[in-house]
């Protein structure tokens, strides 16, 4: 946001701030009631808006399950979905819906993890009580609510934040004049702090630093680039790395998107970025293609664009007859995920 509008918002962010202030207050103080569910709940979220790396540790948390031998459901909003109320996205049997109905970052989700129950609600109490309605007869042992730190009307065992360790300045100021979604005072509520996307240790410790000030458990974490995949109507397959790129996106942090690009070994000749989940058009893909074309690239996206394409077929055609790829990525922890283990399986165990 340029200087200008941004200091003209911040008398905004100050009231925004306040209200805030006041509805954790009356939440901590009982005032307003938070529904808890008779599963164990675990949610991951942001105190930001914007790319922190969230979607893809609910990702690595519901394959941590999965691998303990503990069934998992996901209840998420359904960021930038048409559909409204509650959706079944998928069954755990069959994926029902798509990114269009519920979120490219839902249905992605949906197709990584196929045995898993996922469910779209704006109201997660909602969410969760479909859940226990449709699935009487085989209830999963822990659900993973996605963006929901801020969605107080619903309880839960284990709380998760993620922070941005390649936008510090983004915890300094508040919605709209920022990307502050809460006053970081918010944070005493996490049981456990995440400091996402480090690419340099050295320059994250101030805000490591920083962030071990709320007396909570901060781990430490980086992304890091899965495979190239060849985009192709039917089946992907992994091919080599060795390529000279246009890296297109519609998501909230793109640095993160090419600093993953090179880690990868992949040359980024040319850039073009849309606003985080915008729908892409015909004219857009058009544009994309046509631009590598004149300069001898490949295309090149991210896992969560290429399903938001993908549920257009005539787009995601197009983009398979330019050789377009799509780049997977994960989290990793250097020291703390033994100590994220530990607490997950603690959810289900008390």
């Amino acid at each position: 946001m340029p200087g200008s509008a941004a200091i003209l918002l911040r008398p905004i962010g100050a009231l925004y701030g306040m209200a805030m202030r006041l509805r954790n207050r009356l939440y901590d103080r009982g005032v307003f009631k938070s529904w808890r569910s008779p599963i164990p709940v675990v949610s991951v979220g942001n105190i930001t808006t914007g790319g922190t790396g969230k979607t893809p540790l609910v990702d690595w948390i519901v394959k941590f399950y999965e691998t303990s031998g503990v069934a998992t459901a996901i209840v998420s909003r359904g960021y930038g979905r048409w559909t409204k109320g509650v959706q079944l996205v998928s069954d755990g049997k069959r994926i029902l819906l798509g990114s269009r109905d519920a979120g490219d970052e839902t249905a992605m989700l949906a197709a990584r993890n196929p045995s898993t129950i996922v469910i779209v609600a704006e109201q997660r109490v909602e969410g969760v009580q479909f859940l226990m309605r449709q699935f009487a007869d085989r209830l999963p042992g822990v659900i993973v609510l996605d963006d929901a730190f801020q969605h107080r009307k619903i309880g839960r065992d284990l709380d998760i934040v993620v922070v941005n360790a390649s936008a510090p300045r983004e915890l300094d100021v508040m919605l709209p004049a920022g990307r502050l979604r809460e006053p970081l005072r918010g944070l005493l509520r996490a049981d456990v702090i995440i400091l996402g996307k480090i690419t340099d240790q050295i320059k994250a410790a101030p805000l490591l630093a920083r962030l071990k000030e709320y007396g909570k458990p901060v781990l430490r974490s980086k992304i890091k680039p899965g495979k190239l995949m060849k985009v192709d109507t039917s089946e992907s397959g992994g091919v080599e790395p060795s390529l000279k790129a246009l890296a297109f996106a519609g998501i909230g942090a793109p640095a993160g998107f090419l600093h993953s690009l090179d880690e990868a070994g992949i040359s980024v000749m040319a850039t073009k970025f849309f606003r985080d989940h915008e729908p892409y058009t015909e004219a857009a893909i058009r544009s994309i293609i046509g631009e590598a074309k004149r300069q001898a690239l490949v295309p090149v996206t991210t896992e969560k664009d290429w399903f938001r394409i993908a549920d257009d077929p005539a787009l995601a055609r197009m983009l398979a007859e330019a050789g377009c790829r799509y780049l997977t990525i994960e989290p990793e922890f250097p020291d703390g995920a033994k100590e994220l283990e530990r607490r997950l399986m603690g959810v289900v165990k008390r």
